[in-house]
């Protein structure tokens, strides 16, 4: 993985907001869905070809009241990055540009997708962005990960024409397998990493993705995950936020249990709109999306 950041760097910019650089005004429109198609017999998408989670993503760009410039994608397949890239322009009218990250194991072994429903492979899990019209450039980043699970990272996108950067993730879990000490501490670090990354001079910042943690002021998930956030809501504002309050409405339900833990967070001085599309049983979260103007 490119752009491997000093951990002194790291913890810098991590609690530092981006510098104001004069920048001409602009508007972006920005979705996170994690797709649950990789692994997960729960959700409808498991198994899903590349032909349909094309047409569901397409949809999903198309229907809703906020139309993105920018897709977050979580628990997606690399496979289908070509079919997506085709199926978002026939499905827009818009040039895309799609490109995934796999996610690997404590060993460096990409994680298999499971086989779609015809038994063909479809790639590695992974998290992806896609972009619209503009030119991108995308790197990637790692993030400090539990040495005994999933190598998490970060995956950013840097749109010269809009001068922003937009990065998203897919965090590690509190389970008992994956970030399971006290305190949260992988977590912790990895969101003071990704806003360093998603910082760039003379840029405007938007990012997020399947955070894995609950909003600092509801009742949900452990307290460490809740602290962990905090630094993200202390520099920016996040898609869903309402006044002071560091909450939103729930993106996840599983076990009969709902929580927010997606996010899209952006600057403080940005006028926001947010939506959260209803509830699927594609997959165990809903779409968010943010429109902003910087």
């Amino acid at each position: 993985m490119k752009g491997l950041a000093t951990p002194a760097v790291i913890a810098v910019l991590a609690w530092t907001s981006p510098a104001a650089v004069p920048v001409e005004p602009t508007a972006l429109a920005v979705m996170t869905w994690n797709v649950c198609t990789a692994t997960n017999a729960n959700c409808r998408l498991y198994q899903a070809d590349a032909q349909q989670l094309a047409q569901i993503i397409g949809g999903y760009a198309t229907s809703q009241p906020i139309r993105p410039d920018v897709i977050f994608l979580q628990e997606f397949c690399g496979g289908a990055d070509r079919t997506l890239e085709l199926g978002l322009q026939q499905r827009t009218g818009r040039k895309w540009t799609v490109r995934s990250l796999a996610l690997t194991s404590n060993a460096g072994a990409p994680y298999a997708c499971h086989a779609d429903k015809s038994g063909r492979a479809r790639g590695a899990q992974s998290i992806a962005i896609a972009v619209a019209d503009d030119a991108v450039t995308f790197t990637s980043h790692p993030l400090s990960s539990p040495p005994w699970y999933v190598k998490r990272a970060v995956l950013c996108a840097t749109i010269a024409a809009k001068r922003v950067r937009a990065c998203g993730t897919h965090l590690s879990s509190g389970t008992r397998y994956d970030d399971r000490q006290p305190g949260a501490p992988y977590r912790t670090r990895q969101i003071k990493e990704m806003m360093a990354y998603a910082a760039k001079p003379g840029y405007r910042s938007v990012f997020g993705g399947d955070l894995n943690v609950a909003p600092p002021d509801s009742a949900d998930g452990s307290a460490a995950g809740r602290r962990a956030i905090v630094p993200a809501y202390r520099a920016y504002r996040e898609c869903d936020q309402n006044g002071t309050s560091r909450t939103g409405r729930w993106t996840h339900s599983a076990d009969g249990r709902r929580k927010k833990l997606d996010y899209l967070f952006t600057s403080q001085s940005s006028k926001r709109q947010c939506h959260v599309a209803p509830p699927t049983s594609l997959s165990d979260h809903r779409p968010v999306y943010l429109r902003v103007e910087f």
